[in-house]
């Protein structure tokens, strides 16, 4: 029997998955359940997997960061993903991890039975050959290709939480950003770094600066009032903070001719 971990946030999923599929008929027991990315990884550290059949969006850690961690650490554990429609897009950020497939919810009898039959077939393969495939491991961490599509899916992600940020830039923080694009801070964190060339903050300051010099032309504002409006509740910290963007405090920006 190949051992089977299945992590899902929604408990019926997750139970109506493990209760209701002839797993040992196909040869697999399932050996964990986890509630999270993370559950799943700290028991597949401390155990063996041979597969796991995973949730893209999760809290804590997502299934995407899960597929990433494994790849990252050559584990031989194999994934699949358990996805929405709108969310295959999202999965192919996965697409360099070793993913083995989607299964699109709600799940099909059908679908699985194909998809594990195949995984069976790969494992079987494996063991009558006397090993497991693990990647030559590298010098430095390396990236996936991506075609032209998948650039430009992730050029308009950036572009929307840019927006996003444009909008809400007074008093967002990674964690509401997180939260509205379904992603975990840590990978919030990361992505947009990778995709936009910048930290999430220094955008997010970037934007407070470049408004609070818009309304520093309006001589009716004075500078606390335009620090407030930024999201600054202390008139020091703001001035600090401009002057760190600038070069010049708001008084010496304001008196500085056009």
């Amino acid at each position: 029997m190949y051992k089977l971990l299945v992590a899902d946030d929604e408990t019926k999923i997750r139970m109506g998955l493990c209760s209701y599929f002839p797993w040992n008929d196909i040869g697999f027991e399932i050996v964990s359940e986890a509630k999270n990315g993370k559950q799943a990884l700290d028991y597949i550290l401390h155990h063996e997997v041979d597969v796991v059949l995973s949730d893209i969006k999760m809290p804590v850690m997502s299934g995407i960061e899960l597929a990433e961690e494994l790849h990252n650490r050559k584990s031989d554990t194999k994934i699949i993903f358990l996805s929405g429609y709108k969310e295959f897009e999202y999965a192919q950020q996965a697409l360099g991890f070793g993913v083995k497939g989607y299964i699109i919810k709600p799940t099909k009898y059908e679908e699985l039975l194909k998809l594990f039959t195949g995984i069976k077939a790969e494992l079987d393969n494996e063991k009558l050959n006397g090993k497991r495939f693990t990647a030559e491991p590298p010098t430095e961490p390396v990236e996936p290709e991506e075609n032209q599509e998948e650039q430009g899916y992730h050029e308009k992600k950036i572009t929307a939480i840019k927006a996003y940020v444009t909008e809400h830039y007074q008093h967002v923080t990674l964690e509401e950003a997180a939260g509205v694009f379904h992603m975990s801070l840590h990978y919030l964190s990361k992505y947009f770094k990778k995709w936009s060339g910048q930290n999430f903050s220094d955008y997010v300051i970037s934007v407070k600066m470049e408004k609070a010099a818009e309304l520093l032309k309006d001589i009716s504002y004075k500078s606390y009032e335009i620090g407030s409006a930024v999201g600054y509740d202390n008139a020091k910290n703001f001035s600090r903070a401009f002057k760190l963007y600038f070069g010049k405090s708001p008084r010496e920006f304001r008196n500085t001719p056009n």
